[in-house]
């Protein structure tokens, strides 16, 4: 049972630890709550002096942040293993010094510089679940008597506390300091997206966007209008990643901006942004970049690349590397000192794609790279979608593809003079709602290819239980999305839907017989009692989905 005096000191005791944590919780200032606590320790226990040691990582010595007493020994450095500070942390047990002389750890040195006579110590670890923070240690028992065994349990009960106090102190600060740097990062990402071009207004020859991997972005791309009607375009990828790359980034695209009206010809152009990188650039890092000018009249356009992947001209025969180029901007400032080469490109109702590595170097789920082969496919798939919508289609469709390692930046330069296109494409959210949004829009485009309305009722059907069958399916009732196009190919209505869920086994889709009274598959032989051909198709890059449907137009 608990006497009334050992009862009203543990009390007490308690009521200290309680002050001591609150004070650490409440503190704007480590060190002076740690002086703080530390007086309130000497005061309790009886102490002459007293010191507080804390752990330096970058040394790994033990350093005094708090004295107490008629000498003042903040600073004090102990170098590993030495005096019995260190032998309290080594052990991670209080040391209790009745006699200091004829204890073999103790180092007079302090005494002799100071006057100060050390009798008795007694010592506690700051340490908590195994982390040594430090320790505290206090000296001669006032009155002349000895520190006990009840004074080292108590003192390594507050030394305890008061680590756990540091530990929460430490943890809230660097919580605060990352919640600074949140900010502040998300603000540079805001100043630096609002340097990107605005969006362009439809049926405007260049457009490009922009994808950052992180919160900062080291692509970049612009589109600039000349005062001629010609519109020079680039776009870049700075080397690294984080704050510098954006910055270098940012000074990249803005002498792109001032240079493109000064200098005859992309070519010109980076050879002047290498010689001011030259001069102001980061140590070790370079930029890749393509600049290019178009004649919006002719559909012609001269490129010039500084070691940036090959933009890809897409022509009726397929697409076509432009593989002339320079090295990296930045690197050697005599490879830019005759200029830079050029490449003239007839687009002839073509388009040219431009785009940074972080797009043919995205992960797929099965661990390979999309590579170009893929970046290809998923450019072809939306193709008859406006430039615009084209390139947020792509780089929506890269979620069916993996996580982004990289910053992605694509660029889309076309030849707009008259030609048109016959096919319809659209992008919808995979949900029960929009499927309205897509019967509205196939009804209207398959009477605009010349379907009769009996035609077009059948044609619908088919393509909404599609549809349903994604959702429901593929996506299971999640997020996802649902790409339709249709096309005449003479007189065949063709229509392809695809998505972006996981790979159905094409196998384990058959239609059944009407006959068999259970659930499944009557979807599937509606569809193709419907359609003339119903077949599932590689998709493109591999990803998802490609269902294909084929109905004869009657005449």
């Amino acid at each position: 049972m608990i006497r009334g005096a050992d009862q009203t000191a543990a009390a007490s005791h308690l009521d200290l630890m309680i002050e001591m944590t609150g004070d650490f919780a409440q503190s704007q200032d480590v060190e002076a709550t740690l002086r703080l606590g530390l007086a309130r320790v000497a005061e309790r226990l009886g102490a002459e002096a007293a010191s507080l040691f804390l752990l330096e990582a970058d040394s790994g010595d033990l350093v005094c942040h708090a004295s107490i007493g008629p000498t003042e020994v903040i600073g004090l450095r102990l170098a590993p293993g030495r005096g019995i500070v260190w032998r309290t942390v080594d052990l991670d047990s209080p040391q209790l010094v009745k006699d200091a002389r004829f204890d073999p750890d103790f180092a007079n040195s302090v005494d002799n510089a100071t006057g100060f006579v050390t009798r008795s110590i007694l010592c506690a670890p700051m340490s908590f679940r195994g982390q040594k923070l430090g320790a505290i240690e206090l000296f001669n028992k006032a009155g002349g008597g000895a520190f006990t065994q009840a004074d080292a349990q108590l003192l390594r009960a507050l030394a305890m506390s008061s680590a756990l106090a540091l530990i929460n102190t430490r943890l809230a600060a660097g919580m605060a300091e990352q919640e600074g740097f949140r900010r502040e990062l998300a603000l540079a990402s805001e100043i630096q997206r609002a340097m990107l071009p605005p969006p362009q207004p439809p049926g405007y020859p260049v457009h490009g966007l922009n994808l950052p991997a992180r919160g900062v972005s080291g692509d970049f791309y612009e589109i600039v209008p000349l005062a001629d009607g010609r519109i020079a375009f680039a776009i870049g990828d700075v080397s690294g990643k984080g704050i510098n790359a954006s910055l270098l980034m940012t000074k990249t695209a803005s002498l792109f901006r001032c240079l493109a009206k000064r200098e005859d010809g992309p070519g010109r152009v980076l050879a002047a942004i290498d010689s001011e990188l030259q001069e102001t650039g980061l140590a070790g890092m370079f930029v890749t970049m393509v600049a290019g000018i178009l004649d919006p009249a002719t559909g012609r356009v001269v490129l010039a690349n500084a070691g940036h992947e090959p933009p890809l001209v897409r022509g009726q025969d397929g697409y076509r590397p432009i593989e002339d180029g320079m090295p990296p901007l930045g690197i050697d400032p005599e490879l830019f000192a005759h200029g830079c080469l050029e490449s003239v490109i007839e687009l002839d109702g073509g388009a040219l794609y431009l785009f940074t590595d972080g797009l043919t170097e995205v992960r797929t789920r099965s661990g390979a790279m999309l590579g170009a082969d893929g970046a290809k496919g998923l450019l072809d798939a939306f193709a008859a979608m406006p430039a615009e919508e084209r390139l947020q289609a792509v780089v929506g469709a890269l979620d069916g593809v993996g996580s982004l390692r990289d910053d992605v930046t694509l660029m889309v330069v076309e030849d707009m003079r008259p030609g048109g296109r016959s096919a319809f494409v659209r992008r919808y959210d995979a949900r029960p709602e929009t499927l309205s949004d897509i019967r509205s829009d196939l009804s209207r485009t398959a009477r605009e290819l010349g379907c009769d309305a009996d035609l077009v009722g059948d044609v619908v059907l088919a393509v909404d239980e599609a549809c349903q069958n994604v959702i429901r399916h593929a996506y299971k009732g999640g997020e996802g999305d649902i790409v339709l196009h249709v096309e005449r190919e003479d007189d065949l209505l063709v229509i392809r839907l695809m998505d972006f869920a996981p790979p159905v086994e094409v196998a384990n889709i058959k239609p059944r017989s009407l006959d068999e009274i259970r659930p499944g598959g009557l979807g599937t032989h509606l569809m193709r009692s419907i359609m003339d051909q119903v077949d599932f198709l590689p998709p493109p890059a591999g990803i998802g989905n490609l269902l294909q449907m084929v109905k004869r137009i009657r005449p």
